[in-house]
């Protein structure tokens, strides 16, 4: 599901505990007037050759910002798929997540939501980068919203994921609010149930939700979004049971109950945690699940064919984690100038 990330302070904190982690335990009209002809035409669907014309080159000129940023900032990878699916999950997907809060406003952009306030300054910079590159190149063409998307893909493929093709043509959006984020968001102690309806309410199956979910086959979480399973599962002042004693053991040396470091993070994947591959779903049914929302995919009879099938074969999770993007991707796709615009700068609404 592509959620919780650490901040850019906790980069020294984050290799600390990555490593420290492994050491313990080896995600109609028939009128013909032309005007009502139009006005009735429906929205001009994602084309991959979108930009065939206007930018040729729009792969190629995001493709070398992100094998850049990769090379750099590895975490560049986790950092950009979560902001994309941060993006889709708000009032879809049309970049509202990079617009920043203006100054003086009283209404908080969606970035600063939060649930977004964890959200790694390497995702954004990546954009930005990138944004600036096209415009040089193709001045006015191509979305804030599209560049997200192809950026998203090329980190996943760096990081050892699959390569699938990006339809292109969405517009970014006018409406970016804090106020909409958070019931449009999963939590790290999301219940199955909730996460269906969630999921549901975005367009996506059951499967969509397990597939997304193996996003956590990279990136980091803070303590704060787990402690509660080392020490105070439910309300119980034990430990989630469904913790492996090793990992559990490992977890409270780096994250003590109060007064701990805020800057500390641990791996959503213990085994294989800066490479994208199908290990998320293997660790899950070793009890290596770092969220509650995680380990609950293994736990739930709805989810658990999925997540042990994923496990067993690398390449249908590849396939169908391409799918899924593709559909996550199309969610509340915006066009045109009523509905969208074409930002010069990402963080700036026009």
């Amino acid at each position: 599901m592509l959620v919780l990330s650490p901040t850019s302070s906790s980069s020294s904190s984050l290799v600390f505990t990555c490593f420290f982690i492994i050491l313990f335990v080896t995600i109609n009209s028939s009128n013909p007037v032309t005007i009502t002809t139009k006005a009735k035409r429906p929205p001009r669907q994602l084309s991959v050759n979108y930009y065939a014309k206007s930018c040729p080159q729009v792969e190629q000129l995001v493709g070398s910002i992100t094998s850049q940023q990769f090379k750099e900032t590895p975490v560049s990878a986790p950092a950009t798929i979560r902001l994309f699916f941060h993006d889709c999950f708000v009032e879809g997907c049309d970049a509202s997540i990079l617009i920043a809060t203006q100054p003086g406003s009283k209404i908080l952009a969606e970035k600063d939501a939060a649930d977004n306030r964890d959200l790694r300054t390497e995702g954004f910079d990546t954009i930005t980068r990138a944004k600036a590159l096209v415009e040089s190149k193709c001045p006015g063409i191509v979305s804030c919203a599209d560049i997200l998307a192809i950026a998203a893909r090329d980190l996943i493929h760096l990081a050892g994921g699959p390569y699938y093709v990006v339809k292109k043509g969405r517009w970014d959006g006018k409406i970016s609010m804090a106020s909409r984020v958070p019931n449009n968001l999963p939590h790290a102690n999301s219940t199955v149930d909730q996460l269906i309806k969630l999921f549901s309410s975005k367009g996506l199956t059951i499967q969509d939700l397990v597939v997304l979910s193996g996003a956590h086959t990279i990136g980091f979480a803070h303590c704060k979004n787990f402690v509660d399973r080392l020490y105070n599962y439910k309300g119980t002042k034990q430990a989630d049971p469904a913790i492996d004693p090793r990992l559990l053991k490992a977890l409270k040396m780096s994250c003590p109950q109060v007064g701990g470091n805020d800057d500390i993070v641990a791996p959503f994947d213990v085994t294989t945690p800066f490479v994208f591959d199908h290990a998320y779903y293997a660790n899950l049914q070793s009890k290596l699940g770092l969220l509650a929302s995680d380990e609950g995919l293994f736990l739930d009879p709805r989810t658990k064919p999925l997540v042990q099938s994923f496990g067993l074969d690398k390449a249908k999770f590849f396939l169908a984690f391409s799918a899924a993007m593709e559909k996550m991707g199309s969610i509340g796709v915006k066009r045109g100038r009523r509905h969208g615009e074409k930002r010069k700068v990402c963080s700036i609404h026009m």
